[in-house]
């Protein structure tokens, strides 16, 4: 019901209900007093009587009426108030937590930014993003992983002063706002250090043992963040500093941050342009035999020719692509110019290709590649899969499955950065893997880190007894080369035995060595040794 109507109801209830009590006090007293008189003389008028009678019952049953109504339109009032009061909680607070939203954020934020420069203090801004909560999600489901984000809420009161605003902006972000005095950002620093520590304790929700980390970005309005707006842009910023940073720590807004998300997002734009118009090319790195100097074949490393700036290196532009959602795309565009350029190769020559744990979620990783091997004509003998254990860790069952799939085709499969991250005897039994690949943060300082040696050592007596072979990359110098071979190391790559190639100088290098099949001596595989420059 419309304001207006409702109004004009309740308008004409109370006026129905006061004239039937004025027409009761008035008729009611006079009919009463007649009707006593009538009875003490004996001269009533029956018909009279009962007149006065009925119309004084038809006042008794106005005001009953009347006021029946008004019980009913008070307690419809209550009623509607009482839902514009939810709504209007349901607006402006988050209804899983009890948090703000956003909208109610902003408001409120706004209105402490201008207490801030009243009281010459400064407002902090911080957003908060927890790590891995898709994993919850995805392992446990939804109905634990709101539990979760109801805990994490607990957990935010808890550690935040009471005059702090606290929102839940959707999904995992996070979102508290304090005062604080501008000379002594302390206070600030040591709320962000308590969320981000207790963050990376377990929770315990639904009887499961849940680990999570947090990410924090903070944002000062005395820093050219005047406005709500501002802050939450700065904060942001700082997130995703902290988050590119390594995760599970905070980090406060800097100017160089916001240049650096610039540069960041128009090397996006350009990216997702680059792919379709092959400016995404595969450059090739030497595999040696290190007993013999052979070569045995090459990794395929992804390089863009960017039209402006030059070459790129992988390492500037795959974090990239792997959070937007190229990494598929690009990878399979790399794989097919690779496959096309190295089929006619000697076919002793193997070829190595490198996965991103992203794509180990596609169940149909297996199938692109076979696709891809039959429409360019290369063996799969030749070629090698390098997975990093992250991809493993991530989904166990998924990898099984897409590795059972290559193996089927004589596809040969490759741990990479072996001795990082989850290294685990276990992932090398549940999966066939042909070969270990040693980290090169450990081969690079071999000859400097006694640890570094150890572990080098400890892999290659893992590969010996486990029958894996084992590849080292990253070998720079020399002495390093000697020190692997002298380890049992099989096969090496590096800078030492030349920087990777484009697909045009690898073809070059091939064809002086007469390691072309199209050659007429293709059986033919000279010694390479590890002083030879690059092509």
């Amino acid at each position: 019901m419309s304001e207006p109507s409702g109004a004009r109801r309740d308008l004409m209830s109370g006026a129905i209900t006061v004239s039937a009590i004025v027409m009761f006090v008035g008729t009611g007293s006079a009919a009463l007093s007649m009707i006593v008189s009538n009875y003490v003389t004996g001269k009533g008028n029956g018909a009279n009587d009962q007149t006065l009678i009925i119309a004084m019952l038809l006042n008794v049953a106005l005001i009953l009426f009347g006021w029946r109504r008004h019980r009913d339109l008070a307690r419809e009032v209550s009623e509607r108030a009482a839902a514009e009061e939810r709504a209007n909680i349901l607006a402006s607070k988050d209804p899983l937590t009890g948090f703000l939203n956003r909208r109610s954020l902003a408001e409120e934020g706004a209105a402490m930014v201008v207490r801030a420069d009243r009281r010459h203090k400064a407002m902090a801004l911080m957003m908060l993003d927890l790590d891995h909560f898709k994993t919850v999600n995805d392992m446990h489901g939804h109905s634990v992983g709101d539990a979760l984000l109801r805990a994490v809420a607990h957990e935010m009161a808890v550690v935040l002063p009471e005059s702090a605003l606290a929102a839940r902006f959707g999904g995992d972000e996070f979102a508290c706002a304090m005062l604080f005095d501008p000379g002594n950002p302390d206070s600030v620093e040591r709320v962000a250090e308590r969320l981000v520590s207790r963050m990376s304790q377990p929770f315990h929700v639904d009887g499961l043992h849940l680990n999570i980390t947090a990410s924090v970005g903070i944002a000062r309005s005395d820093d050219d963040c005047a406005t709500i707006d501002a802050l939450l842009r700065a904060a942001d910023i700082a997130l995703y500093a902290a988050k590119n940073a390594g995760r599970n720590r905070h980090a406060w807004f800097d100017v160089s941050m916001e240049r650096e998300m610039q540069a960041r997002n128009e090397l996006e734009g350009s990216l997702r342009v680059a792919v379709p118009r092959g400016e995404i090319v595969p450059y090739f790195d030497q595999q040696i035999d290190l007993t013999t100097g052979r070569l045995t074949g090459f990794e395929v490393l992804a390089r863009w020719e960017h039209p402006q700036r030059g070459l790129i290196d992988a390492e500037h532009f795959v974090p990239i692509a792997e959070e937007t959602g190229m990494i598929a795309d690009l990878s399979m565009a790399v794989m097919r110019q690779a496959f096309v350029a190295a089929r006619d190769w000697h076919p002793a020559l193997t070829l190595a290709v490198n996965v991103s744990p992203c794509q180990f979620k596609d169940s149909w990783l297996a199938q692109k590649i076979i696709k891809l091997l039959t429409e360019t004509g290369f063996p799969p003998n030749r070629l090698e899969v390098e997975i990093t254990e992250s991809a493993l860790f991530d989904n166990m069952a998924m990898a099984q499955s897409v590795v059972g799939s290559l193996k089927n085709q004589g596809i040969k499969l490759v741990l990479d950065d072996f001795g990082t991250g989850y290294s685990s005897l276990a992932h090398l039994r549940a999966l066939p893997f042909d070969r270990i690949k040693i980290d090169k943060s450990f081969v690079m300082s071999i000859n400097q880190n006694p640890e570094s040696a150890a572990i080098v050592n400890a892999i290659a007596r893992l590969g010996e007894s486990l029958n894996l072979s084992i590849t080292a990359e990253g070998i720079e110098e020399k002495a390093t080369e000697e020190r692997l071979r002298a380890l049992g190391c099989a096969r090496g790559q590096g800078y030492c035995f030349g920087r990777p190639l484009s697909a045009a100088n690898a073809r070059r290098l091939l064809a002086e060595r007469r390691l072309l099949a199209t050659s007429p001596a293709e059986t033919v595989e000279e010694p390479v040794t590890s002083r030879r420059r690059a092509g």
